[in-house]
């Protein structure tokens, strides 16, 4: 324990409280500026399994506020979810740190729950139909989870407990439409705003595992780094009688088709699910295949275990996944990134 003697100390983890941390585990959607936070602090905070879950590769972008990457995970084109749990293993060998290069869909969200059973879920993704995703599953499942956003200078932070406080739609019944929230495309983000939201969850995360679920408020903190302001907003009444999701049960966005395209936030890039890639996916063989018939189509081909990268030409770059899912770099709009990828891989 002399590894977490100073979080020992503290009255309100003690020694029992550490036990707590180390067994529990945590399941983190998204490693990008709020998801490399969160895992650092869990890793050095001595959680005892950290599972990482992320669909992206790092890009030179994200190396302005996500900590855990480099220059070398931008030239290796290495997946966020793969780069994230080599430097967490070297941060702290006790932790057992597991990580998977996928989307999150309604097609594999309960089986990475069932697999992992996790103590709490912790929100690092960029996109608010993941977001309602995660509602739904943890309504499904009971498993709590940590809502979190930063964009431009702000951001915001709320623990959801099943059955206990509002839930996503209680709050938000209503998703915002394309372009009716500002985004890290249209309002950047302040790497600072991004690491004290991620400190606020990584807090909320540790709370309620040393304290239970039980003991958590229906609270939701809102911070404005730039005037240097924090809000705390009290949802104790908060729970609508009339939620579709807590109440009602229509878990909407857990029993949907998952959408086949996905614009990234600023990246400038497209992501396009196929179905015929999909079910190829099934097969070990898929990357070798797909290397040998783009040999002579992908200029600067790279090649690893989880994707295959190349250049189109000299605007648009693809990457491939191993499990089906293509990045087409280089464009925000989905009906030209579904075109280009019809004509290279059918």
């Amino acid at each position: 324990m002399d590894r977490y003697a100073r979080q020992i100390l503290l009255p309100q983890i003690q020694e029992a409280g550490q036990t707590k941390i180390g067994q529990a585990c945590v399941m983190l959607i998204g490693v990008g500026a709020l998801g490399c936070t969160v895992a650092d602090q869990l890793t050095r905070a001595g959680v005892g399994k950290l599972v990482l879950i992320d669909r992206d590769i790092v890009e030179r972008s994200n190396l302005q506020r996500q900590s855990l990457f480099d220059e070398a995970d931008v030239t290796q084109n290495r997946p966020k979810a793969y780069a994230a749990a080599m430097r967490l293993i070297a941060i702290n060998r006790h932790v057992q740190i597991l990580h998977h290069v996928t989307d999150v869909t309604p097609d594999n969200i309960r089986d990475l729950l069932y697999v992992h059973a996790p103590t709490v879920i912790i929100d690092g993704t960029d996109n608010v139909e993941t977001r309602y995703l995660v509602n739904d599953a943890s309504i499904s499942t009971g498993i709590p989870w940590i809502y979190g956003a930063a964009t431009g200078v702000e951001g915001r932070v709320m623990p959801i407990v099943p059955g206990q406080t509002p839930c996503l739609r209680c709050i938000f019944p209503t998703p915002p439409a394309p372009g009716e929230l500002p985004t890290c495309d249209t309002a950047g983000v302040l790497n600072s705003a991004s690491a004290v939201v991620a400190s606020l969850q990584a807090a909320e995360a540790i709370r309620l595992i040393v304290q239970g679920a039980h003991k958590i408020k229906a609270e939701m903190v809102t911070v404005d780094l730039w005037s240097r302001r924090f809000r705390t907003i009290d949802f104790s009444d908060g729970r609508r009688s009339d939620c579709l999701a807590c109440v009602k049960k229509q878990l909407d966005y857990l029993h949907s088709t998952a959408s086949l395209t996905a614009t990234l936030c600023g990246r400038n890039t497209v992501q396009v699910r196929l179905t015929n890639l999909q079910e190829a996916a099934q097969s070990a063989s898929l990357l070798d295949r797909l290397e040998a018939r783009l040999g002579n189509v992908l200029a600067d081909q790279h090649r690893s275990a989880y994707l295959i990268r190349g250049r189109v030409d000299e605007n648009i770059e693809l990457s491939i996944f191993a499990d089906g899912r293509v990045l087409v770099h280089g464009t925000n709009d989905p009906t030209k990134a579904r075109s280009i990828v019809a004509r290279y891989l059918g």
